[in-house]
């Protein structure tokens, strides 16, 4: 009754989410398509060497098929915000799965490398990069006391996958060659349309429904039971779809949040991330050539990678249940400028490693490390921005990342070709990985402690829902002013019902008069010490 409708204007109550129920589903969905996104790339290298046989080209030439993926994968994210902030998450997941898996299945009828390029490269990595990003976007939609855990668990799917496609592609090449290995891929990347299928929003509608439902509860308890209630129904109604009829159109939702670069944190965790990209990834793809060069037989410098793989499957959850703990979750960030710190000097310390041990012990700290960044790096930036605007804020730091990414493993490879020395190669990644780590530590506690040592508002947001507090402040704000301009026609509304209050009360007097005694229901109008018609309630609601 005097309850806003939703429908004019005002922002319905935002929905809590569950930390469960269908959540965990949402988080099996995320968990496959991490998978896919992070080790899909990686796992196709082992159909290069045939490529390079059939199409006459070198390792570089194929190396591109990965490189344009991860391209694709990074800097298509602003596109993703785009589409997901228009449609929603579940259609743009749909399309990205088809893509990904017509990108596959088409590279099977290729005849040159450009076609790959297009097919596998240009057409899957497109796809892989719509299922990706609004995947995290539900996760976060779902997950807020638990999210911390929940973005470990999903994390953990890049190690799982990279361990189970590597030797599966292997199997497929040698049964059904390149062409049938990517015929069989692609009929696996239709999975990611099943996780797309699960990613169920939090919908209002039950909410708007229920609400109109209560309305009309309301008007029967209020009004005797007989053609003077379903009168003040209709009356009710009717004057709601007047003022349907007359409210001005809404204001289109944005489609790129370009705000977010007003935040503070964000930008200081932009520049941080940027930093760290450019040598995070260096170590990883030099390490097996590395440890050739030291004299390790090749089967054992490839099981160094297999390492780092079985230690992040387990650092990832760990991590994340480590970050949801009460008295370190609001100090989020920090936790990942120390993950950072301890991947860095774990590159550094391990740059002299001259014999198979020392290498087995630096897999170990980098799995680690590796893991712990994996797990937070997206948590934190949940933790800024807040759900609300975190599809505008991935795409954007997914562009910002993908500029990294063209940059710092290229130029490590051609200074390995300048120099001959891996040794400089681990001291400069580790380097920069460190300096990423100081500049997010020092940045977050000179400029976002300082300010929050200024006046602050009266209620206080915690550090891990801050964002979403203030957001959810401002959208009322903004509701609030739209429903300014429709006042009159609620006011309308409540007059109706005040009149047929009147009327209840009026039959109510004459059955009374007549030797009746309290009509049912008059309870909710009249005072509780009797039938008196003079001691009236009045609602507040009015």
């Amino acid at each position: 009754m005097g309850r806003p409708d939703p429908e004019e204007g005002q922002l319905p109550a935002p929905v809590k989410p569950p930390d469960g129920g269908w959540g965990w589903i949402v988080l099996l969905g995320c968990f496959v398509i991490t998978g896919f996104s992070y080790a899909f790339p990686k796992a196709v290298s082992v159909y290069f060497k045939e490529l390079m046989k059939d199409f006459h080209v070198g390792y570089s030439d194929t190396a591109w098929i990965s490189s344009i993926m991860l391209a694709m994968l990074y800097g298509t994210g602003p596109v993703c915000s785009i589409m997901v902030n228009q449609f929603g998450c579940r259609p743009v997941m749909l399309i990205g799965g088809l893509l990904a898996s017509a990108g596959m299945i088409l590279a099977s009828f290729t005849t040159n490398i450009i076609e790959l390029y297009l097919t596998a490269g240009v057409l899957t990595g497109l796809g892989m990069a719509l299922n990706f990003q609004p995947s995290l976007i539900m996760l976060g939609t779902y997950f807020d006391k638990r999210r911390p855990l929940a973005n470990g668990l999903a994390a953990a799917g890049s190690p799982v996958f990279l361990s189970s496609l590597s030797p599966l592609g292997q199997v497929l090449l040698e049964k059904f060659g390149w062409r049938g290995g990517f015929l069989i891929m692609g009929g696996l990347l239709l999975n990611c349309c099943t996780c797309g299928a699960v990613m169920r929003p939090l919908d209002m509608g039950m909410k708007r429904k229920m609400g109109k439902a209560q309305d009309k509860y309301e008007a029967k308890e209020m009004l005797p039971i007989g053609g003077k209630s379903e009168e003040g129904i209709s009356t009710t109604d009717g004057t709601k779809k007047g003022k349907k009829a007359k409210k001005k159109p809404k204001k289109g939702k944005k489609l790129l949040d370009f705000s977010i670069f007003s935040n503070r944190g964000f930008i200081i965790y932009t520049i941080s991330k940027f930093i760290l990209v450019l040598g995070l990834f260096v170590p990883p793809i030099l390490l097996v050539n590395y440890a050739k060069d030291t004299g390790v037989p090749d089967t054992e410098a490839a099981f160094l990678l297999s390492i780092i793989g079985f230690i992040d499957i387990f650092a990832r959850p760990a991590c994340g249940m480590v970050a949801g703990l009460k008295w370190v979750r609001p100090h989020v960030a920090y936790l990942f400028s120390f993950s950072m710190l301890f991947n860095g000097l774990t590159d550094i310390c391990s740059a002299r490693a001259s014999n198979y041990t020392g290498l087995v012990i630096f897999c170990v700290f980098f799995g680690i490390s590796y893991g712990m960044v994996g797990a937070l790096q997206f948590e934190v930036l949940m933790a800024i921005v807040g759900s609300q605007k975190f599809s505008s804020a991935i795409g954007l730091v997914l562009l910002i990342e993908a500029f990294a990414v063209l940059i710092g493993p290229p130029s490590a490879g051609r200074l390995v070709d300048a120099l001959k020395n891996y040794e400089v190669i681990f001291y400069l990644a580790g380097s920069e990985v460190v300096l990423s780590a100081l500049f997010l530590g020092a940045a977050s506690y000179c400029c976002l402690n300082r300010g929050k040592k200024e006046p602050p508002p009266e209620n206080n947001p915690t550090a891990g829902a801050g964002s979403d507090t203030e957001e959810a402040e401002s959208d009322v704000q903004e509701a609030e002013e739209h429903s300014s301009d429709n006042h009159q026609p609620a006011h309308s509304t409540d007059n109706a019902v005040v009149v047929a209050n009147e009327e209840a009360n009026h039959v109510a007097e004459e059955q009374r008069g007549e030797g009746g005694g309290c009509p049912a229901g008059d309870g909710e109008v009249l005072a509780r010490d009797g039938c008196n018609t003079d001691q009236m309630v009045e609602r507040d609601s009015f």
